[in-house]
């Protein structure tokens, strides 16, 4: 009888695995697991000082870790450099969005990567690019044109996250983007990390609000004291279970 080959299922898109980052005597992370697939919204919780920024920051290229691997697309990554995590397909966006407030949206968003053009620049190409990244993320954002000194904390937002689009990522990486945000700028930036999910993107997002992550999340992974402590399918676990995770304290009749 013949025998039927299954086929192996693909590696996550990015996958970070034994993760350990000191600084000095201390343990920022230690054997860390993570992994995210592409069509898919990890979020990363924890109290502060738990190693979620620290993680953020080894996916970007800005440490690199003590022991572990990080594979993107199933390859081990090599050298941790914030260009090396460019080339990878890796962008981030930091809570210190760095715009320039006296250039207009589309200047901000080809901002050190902008197109050459018979002239200096090729200002139509970029602000149809501009225009078409605002359409892909839903913004509520009214030209390319507009200063970003007249837009909102929440358009601030868009336009940062618009910029990662340039370099055509497959990860992107969002630290604390709903922070110090109205409630309806949370909402504009929930509905833009939907569209990236959509768009076949791979995104992690670190917040400390757990009704925004609950709303977005697909996955939510707790790190406490830098280790992994609980991983939870987002729509399905109870707050409780999740604050548990994050505190330390006893859940489901088991100790963490």
């Amino acid at each position: 009888m013949a025998i039927t080959e299954v086929p192996m299922a693909s590696a996550p898109l990015l996958q970070a695995h034994g993760i350990s980052k000191f600084f000095g005597a201390v343990q920022a992370l230690v054997d860390v697991d993570l992994e995210v697939d592409s069509h898919q919204v990890v979020a990363l919780v924890g109290d502060n000082a738990a190693g979620k920024s620290t993680l953020a920051r080894v996916i970007a290229g800005v440490h690199a870790p003590d022991t572990g691997v990080v594979r993107i697309g199933g390859e081990p990554v090599r050298t941790f450099t914030t260009k090396a995590a460019r080339d990878n397909g890796v962008a981030t966006v930091f809570q210190e969005l760095a715009l320039a407030e006296n250039l207009d949206v589309t200047a901000n968003i080809f901002l050190g990567q902008e197109l050459p053009g018979r002239g200096l620049l090729d200002e139509e190409a970029m602000e149809g690019m501009a225009r078409q990244f605002l359409k892909d993320l839903n913004a509520r954002i009214p030209s390319p044109r507009t200063p970003v000194a007249n837009l909102t904390a929440g358009q601030r937002q868009c336009v940062a996250i618009a910029r990662t689009l340039v370099g055509k990522p497959r990860i992107i990486v969002l630290d604390e983007p709903t922070s110090s945000l109205s409630v309806t700028q949370t909402a504009e930036v929930l509905t833009h990390i939907e569209q990236l999910r959509a768009m076949g993107l791979a995104v992690v997002i670190i917040s400390h609000n757990l009704t925004d992550i609950r709303a977005v999340a697909d996955r939510i992974e707790v790190l406490r004291h830098g280790r992994n402590n609980g991983s939870f399918i987002a729509a399905e676990t109870p707050y409780e279970d999740i604050i548990a995770a994050i505190t330390g304290a006893p859940r489901s009749g088991r100790l963490p």
